[in-house]
């Protein structure tokens, strides 16, 4: 079955960390870029980061950089985001998402991506 799973959201404090997974199954990271958005209530789904699947370009949305970090394990069908100094704007529901075609453009729109995850819940508290 063709899915995405994200895990590893929760409560934190300002300033603390979180690292967010997800778990793809049925092949459907091969060869795809793969993104992280985020969205908070009443709000779009925005972009967060990005990684090509050799890992060798990474996008972050600018309020992120230097805070969040995207890695993936190709091996292990698995993306991550390591998310520190979290902020109460932070707070929302973030996905992943894999991009719906080979080509690296346009990996900060959510409207080239096509599986999504069902989301894992961050709140940041201040």
């Amino acid at each position: 079955q063709e899915q995405l799973v994200e895990s590893g959201g929760g409560l934190v404090q300002a300033g603390g960390s979180l690292r967010l997974s997800c778990a793809a199954s049925g092949g459907i990271l091969s060869g795809y870029s793969m993104g992280w958005f985020r969205q908070a209530p009443g709000k779009e789904r925005e972009f967060v980061a990005a990684i090509t699947w050799s890992g060798t370009i990474i996008y972050y949305e600018d309020s992120v950089k230097g805070r969040f970090t995207i890695s993936r394990d190709n091996a292990k069908n698995m993306v991550y985001l390591q998310m520190n100094s979290l902020k109460p704007e932070d707070t929302a529901i973030y996905y992943c998402g894999r991009k719906k075609t080979i080509n690296i453009g346009g990996m900060m729109s959510r409207y080239e991506y096509d599986y999504w995850g069902q989301g894992t819940q961050v709140t940041v508290s201040s």
